[in-house]
């Protein structure tokens, strides 16, 4: 049942970005009208659908759980850097293959799977995983992109997205609730992060030559290390560091933080590459290849926790 809900959902954001790619391909619009898309998703569309993931009532319980995710978050984020950091020179990666091994598109995938499977009560504890990542997304990712040797504290705690976060976590612990008609905004803004992000990586791969993604010899094996390398050893901490009895209901909690980890690359590697002036190209087509056997991988690596 997990599986077949995993595959259904993936399947229907991969024919938003087919959509995408069909405007491009009927010049309804241009491929360079996704850069501003990427930049309202970026800096409008995400934020919200953070900081309203924490608009939930607070009970310790919930606290714990959320504790308990975010610290698996990080540990398997500092375990997928330091993997990158050993393959980097071995492998000649470059900045986006390494951004796009690191980080996964949990912020477009996890909070409709999770709702889909576990309930939207559940939907809080993705935020674990959501959150670490987009601090360092937002820090150690960008930087990577913008190949930064310094670095900047007051862009990384100024961001929108890490401001976003850290305003959420303040909401939910002292029990701050936004007015009814703010919410709702919050939330249907937020509710478009899945399908702008799928449509702008449409449109880039609309515009591409299909020889030209086959020509990316080395994205079948940046692709393997995102679905299966790096989801297994996040199977094995999870599964055997005896973590899931911290907290109650710790298993299932640790099976949301594990889906997190298990999606594709993320698709806001394709709009930063896209936005500081890498190659948004390879970037896109790493997240198309990903996210269409992300169908497959997904549930294999849910299946393996659960044995």
């Amino acid at each position: 049942m997990i599986g077949f809900i995993l595959a259904k959902k993936i399947l229907s954001l991969f024919l938003m970005m087919v959509m995408g790619a069909i405007l491009v391909r009927a010049k309804v619009i241009r491929v360079e009208d996704s850069k501003s898309i990427s930049i309202i998703s970026l800096y409008l569309i995400t934020p919200c659908a953070i900081f309203s993931a924490f608009q939930i009532e607070y009970t310790p319980q919930i606290l714990q759980g959320l504790i308990l995710a975010a610290a698996a978050a990080l540990i398997l984020h500092i375990l997928m850097i330091l993997m990158t950091k050993v393959l980097e020179k071995p492998l000649g990666l470059d900045v986006v293959e390494k951004t796009s091994m690191i980080y996964s598109n949990s912020g477009n995938l996890i909070i409709p799977i999770v709702t889909a499977i576990f309930g939207k009560e559940w939907v809080i504890y993705s935020t674990g995983y959501l959150s670490v990542q987009t601090i360092l997304l937002w820090s150690h990712g960008r930087m990577m992109i913008c190949e930064e040797k310094g670095v900047d504290f007051r862009k990384i705690f100024m961001n929108i997205n890490i401001l976003a976060v850290f305003s959420g976590v303040l909401c939910f612990v002292l029990k701050v609730m936004l007015p009814g008609p703010v919410l709702d905004a919050m939330d249907s803004v937020g509710a478009m992060i899945g399908p702008s992000a799928m449509i702008v990586t449409g449109m880039i791969i609309g515009s591409m030559d299909f020889k030209k993604l086959l020509s990316y010899h080395r994205l079948w094996f940046i692709s393997v290390l995102r679905l299966i390398i790096y989801p297994l050893i996040g199977v094995a901490f999870l599964k055997f560091s005896g973590i899931t009895g911290l907290v109650p209901e710790g298993a299932t909690i640790l099976m949301i933080t594990l889906l997190a980890m298990t999606t594709p690359s993320a698709s806001t590697v394709t709009q930063m590459a896209q936005v500081y002036g890498r190659d948004a190209d390879y970037a896109s087509a790493i997240n198309v290849v990903t996210t269409l056997f992300c169908i497959l991988t997904m549930p294999l690596m849910v299946t393996l926790y659960q044995i």
